[in-house]
């Protein structure tokens, strides 16, 4: 059956993989409007292959995804674009591709006859590049952005396609602190000013603490955990599920828990 309209997605007894290698088994998810929710886990533990299934880049083998009540593999493609973007890991296009050419690619789904743009489809344009301070970048190639600059290139893309859900899988990896806040910064503001509903892979803990309303905490397939931060992350999970020993402490600013590991528990004498 549909899920219940608060809840934007839905996975129902899951199954994904690829090929002949199952890697999330009868999984089921709710995602409410309007939070922040963070996936985590360990490498290989199905983060990344759930954002996949939940966004429709890879098919699931067993259950069933609702976008917003419906399954999702009932819904055209664009329907699909016009409700929810993503932003996948490593995202590969031309590199001598403008940021401007770039984020009109977001406009698509929205696109009349023969993909001509309109009025409407410009000034999505020209928001998407202002909120992520890349106006004056718009004639500038991929090819000659920082990483920084680039991942915000890559957010414009999905701003541009206007959908009330976000889908963004590690976007702060291979990011100096500096822009890795910068980006997370600008995530809780299109969550907070804009109500996008957002759902992300992060491998650092505490910034997923930090920054999400709920963290769900995957291991082999499986969800071992799912709550606020300050219920999911503490030393006993830790210990059980990335296999180390930490001290959790509150966060003096924000209050939320932060964990400084000290010991790999598998090389404990």
């Amino acid at each position: 059956m549909s899920s219940p309209e608060r809840f934007v997605l839905e996975a129902d007894r899951l199954q994904a993989g690829y090929g002949d290698r199952s890697i999330i088994a009868d999984l089921s998810l709710t995602i409410e409007q309007g939070n922040i929710t963070a996936l985590v886990g360990p490498n290989g533990s199905g983060k990344s292959t759930l954002l996949k299934t939940l966004a429709r880049l890879l098919s699931a083998t067993k259950g069933a995804i609702y976008l917003n009540g419906t399954d999702i593999n009932c819904l055209s493609t664009t329907v699909v674009a016009r409700q929810l973007a993503i932003l996948p890991q490593a995202p590969n296009v031309p590199a001598s591709l403008t940021v401007g050419e770039l984020v009109e690619q977001g406009r698509f789904p929205h696109a009349g006859p023969l993909g001509m743009l309109h009025r409407q489809d410009h000034s999505a344009i020209s928001q998407a590049l202002s909120l992520t301070g890349m106006t004056e970048f718009a004639y500038r190639s991929l090819d000659s952005l920082s990483g920084g600059e680039r991942q915000r290139a890559w957010i414009a893309l999905a701003l541009a396609q206007a959908t009330p859900i976000l889908l963004l899988d590690e976007p702060t990896t291979f990011l100096d602190i500096g822009h890795q806040l910068e980006v997370l910064d600008l995530l809780r503001f299109l969550n907070r000013e804009r109500g996008m509903t957002i759902i992300l892979v992060l491998h650092d803990l505490n910034q997923a603490a930090r920054y999400a309303n709920r963290m769900v905490v995957l291991k082999q397939g499986k969800i071992v955990a799912d709550g606020i931060p300050t219920n999911v992350l503490t030393s006993v999970l830790l210990e059980q599920v990335f296999g180390v020993r930490a001290h959790i402490l509150a966060d003096p600013k924000s209050g939320t828990p932060v964990c400084l590991p000290y010991a790999c528990i598998s090389t404990e004498s």
